[in-house]
């Protein structure tokens, strides 16, 4: 697998006389640092509204790089990291434009075109509150004169898997609508988030393999405090409906904290070394352990190798989905999928490298997506970070090491676990670039589906 190359820090202006070559065709997208707050936004600040691209052009271009934030409106506060990403990056000089359009093109038979929401007056506002110069948002016509485009851009492979084989189609027409909004808006750098890992890796791809100009940025998720990933969509879903809808991200962290029970029991076994049991405890114990004998299974389990850690983040994840399949209202699981970044197929159990664990389901009527980047590998260093990094900054290192051990033990059998009740992450996004992968289209168009 790819390894993802890191991109420049966020905070250092971007060059526009000279846009950054696309990422090569099998990396994932460079990942802005959205850890740390913006500057304050200036009260005074307004940004530009304009319909049409003739209006756009006619703006004076700053002298610094420009950077754009599309999305389909209903902003909040996920897009806003997105605005203040942008901002830090491209600098006091340079300018950053926010899009918002509905693309009808990315709707399929029966998905909500009309029922999504539209707030041009709010979205003014709030992009405007979080550093955006101007706001862009053209008509149907203005996007498509003339009806429907008969030429499109096709999404390959990638396009057909999980969302692309739930909503056949779909990421066509995101694509050329990214592709026609890069033309009109001309930006040195474009920004997504990762909640939509698929769209953002698409994206990517079609910036390399078609020689666009600009540098595709990733932004980590941003959750709310109980640890949903921020949608336009969370809008629909009614108080229980909102309890059931956790799961997605219980699952996701349940998989991450066994991920990370099982690594530190590899470490743990490894200098433990293989002597017999009795031995075992009472290295253990030299070690510090109070749950010594209690521990010497688990460790003996992981000294065996016979841990996959692919299997067990499945296995963990699983469990947490199913458990929700049986709450009312019921979530109704559309996938759960272990992925390779590179192309989204599905990784072995044998597997060492990055991974994307994503998920899609509904409750109710509202279809929620969602995911987590995972390093498989004993002895990775840069896999503790990954685990512990997620999407969100809470660490699996806080257990003491004897309830870590007994969470791996767990593995053996099914594990269990109750969304409500899950622990939420913090509200924070992660300063791990790596950790979170590329994000239903927070639009094409960042804005969160």
């Amino acid at each position: 697998m790819t390894s993802s190359p890191l991109s420049p820090h966020p905070d250092q202006p971007a060059n526009a006389s000279r846009p950054t070559p696309p990422v090569d065709a099998g990396h994932q997208a460079r990942t802005a640092d959205a850890s740390h707050p913006a500057p304050p936004a200036d009260a005074r600040h307004a940004a530009h509204l304009v319909h049409t691209a003739v209006a756009l052009r006619d703006l004076p271009r700053s002298t610094g790089a420009r950077a754009v934030v599309m999305t389909m409106g209903a902003l909040h506060e996920g897009h806003a990291t997105l605005v203040r990403a942008a901002r830090r990056r491209v600098g006091p000089e340079g300018q950053v434009v926010v899009t918002v359009f509905v693309n009808p093109l990315q709707f399929g038979a029966g998905e909500d075109l009309d029922r999504y929401p539209r707030t041009l007056d709010a979205d003014v506002e709030l992009a405007a509150a979080a550093g955006a110069d101007v706001v862009f948002a053209p008509s149907v016509d203005e996007v498509y004169p003339g009806g429907e485009p008969q030429i499109r851009i096709a999404a390959g492979p990638m396009g057909t898997l999980l969302e692309g084989a739930s909503r056949p189609g779909h990421f066509d027409g995101v694509l050329t609508v990214v592709a026609k909004l890069l033309h009109l808006t001309a930006p040195d750098l474009a920004f997504y988030g990762q909640k939509d890992a698929q769209q953002l890796a698409v994206i990517t791809r079609m910036a390399a393999d078609l020689n666009f100009p600009v540098e595709i940025v990733g932004v980590p998720t941003v959750r709310e405090e109980d640890g949903l990933a921020l949608s336009s969509r969370n809008r629909y879903l009614s108080g229980p409906e909102h309890c059931t809808a956790l799961a997605l991200s219980a699952a996701l962290f349940a998989a991450r904290d066994r991920l990370a029970a099982e690594e530190a029991l590899r470490v743990r076994a490894a200098s433990v070394g293989h002597h017999p049991a009795p031995d075992r405890a009472a290295a253990l114990a030299a070690l510090g352990e109070d749950r010594a004998a209690a521990d010497a299974h688990a460790v003996a389990y992981a000294a065996a190798g016979v841990l996959h850690g692919p299997a067990v983040a499945r296995a963990a994840a699983r469990a947490v989905l199913d458990d929700a399949a049986r709450l009312d209202p019921p979530l109704t699981l559309d996938y759960l999928a272990l992925v390779d970044p590179s192309d989204f197929t599905e990784v072995p159990d044998a597997y060492e490298g990055e991974a994307i664990l994503a998920v899609a389901a509904k409750v109710g009527s509202t279809r929620l997506i969602d995911n987590i980047r995972l390093v498989f590998g004993a002895g990775r260093p840069e896999a503790t970070a990954a685990q512990q990094g997620g999407t969100t900054t809470e660490a699996a290192d806080t257990a003491d090491t004897a309830d870590v051990a007994d969470a791996a033990t767990s593995a053996t059998a099914a594990p269990s676990a109750s969304p409500p009740s899950a622990s939420p992450p913090p509200p924070s996004v992660t300063s791990t670039p790596p950790a979170t992968p590329p994000t239903t289209p927070q639009g094409p168009l960042g804005a969160t589906r």
